[in-house]
């Protein structure tokens, strides 16, 4: 092991004991589910509340994707994942459903357990070392969009609860889950800095590859599913393609630098640019 690789799993260890402690899976009954006019909230949020509760189910499939994909992963990778940001995210499931519930819609249709001819093609390779840490890069990647993309939905829609007089879910709902969500992001963000610089050049050019081939906002398999996507960007206010793509820039920024750095002037993925710009493209049709 060379002494920077051991020196940067030690700041990992160290970053996810810290989101185990200080950050335990949100309590149920903290959670204030008063709402002064449950109709209203649910037309102007409701979409929002149930793309981002399945979404938020889902890390229960999503982890046994990741046994599939990473049979043989870093030690720390599967600490986090396990013990830590699943039982968090799922309690972020649990609470956004039950909220959605009470406002009168019917609950998340999430799939717990159903994984993708994708994941167990991948997984039937995964077991070779230098695939492997394509896997892993993919896998950071991936985490790093996802947990941006929340975070900003988390505000907006944080924001707009405030608006509307609806303190008791924005103070115990809202801005208890988008605390825990910069951690999440973090840790994938140092992941993925440590990974790249020890990848190959034929490595580094597969992720490329596989991630402009593969790349679908979480939680978005299917073409309704990434409606679904639209439908949430246009009640937090993303309405046309340019705010799309604006979006997209805030939720990328980071895998930019690092995979495309050396594509001066680019803005955003454009794998990631036209992905956005579909689901609203999709919700306006299927509207």
């Amino acid at each position: 092991m060379s002494t920077s690789f051991a020196v940067e799993t030690h700041r990992l260890r160290d970053h996810v004991n810290r989101l185990e402690a200080e950050h335990p899976p949100l309590d149920p009954a903290s959670v204030d589910y008063t709402v002064r006019r449950p109709a209203l909230v649910l037309e102007r949020f409701g979409r929002v509340l149930d793309y981002m509760a399945r979404a938020e189910l889902e890390v229960e499939r999503n982890a046994q994707e990741l046994n599939i994909l990473l049979p043989h992963p870093p030690e720390i990778d599967r600490y986090f994942y396990a013990e830590v940001w699943q039982p968090q995210e799922a309690m972020h499931g649990v609470i956004l459903d039950e909220l959605q519930v009470r406002l009168g819609s019917r609950p998340a249709q999430a799939n717990l357990d159903t994984v993708s001819v994708k994941v167990k093609v991948l997984g039937a390779i995964a077991h070779l070392e230098p695939v492997q840490d394509v896997i892993r890069m993919l896998y950071y990647l991936t985490g790093m969009t996802t947990e941006r993309s929340a975070l900003l939905a988390y505000h907006r829609l944080h924001d707009g609860l405030v608006e509307m007089g609806e303190r008791a879910a924005a103070d115990t709902i809202i801005t208890p889950i988008r605390r825990q969500e910069p951690g999440h992001y973090a840790y994938y963000r140092m992941s993925a800095d440590a990974l790249w610089q020890q990848l190959t050049s034929w490595q580094r050019w597969l992720v490329q590859r596989l991630r402009s081939v593969s790349f679908a906002p979480v939680a978005a398999n299917s073409p309704s599913q990434l409606a679904d996507v639209g439908d949430m960007m246009v009640q937090l206010g993303i309405n046309d393609s340019n705010e799309a793509v604006e979006f997209a820039e805030q939720t990328s920024r980071v895998e930019r630098d690092l995979l495309w750095a050396q594509e001066k002037g680019m803005r955003v993925p454009p794998y990631i640019a036209k992905s956005f710009s579909d689901a609203l493209v999709l919700s306006q049709q299927r509207s």
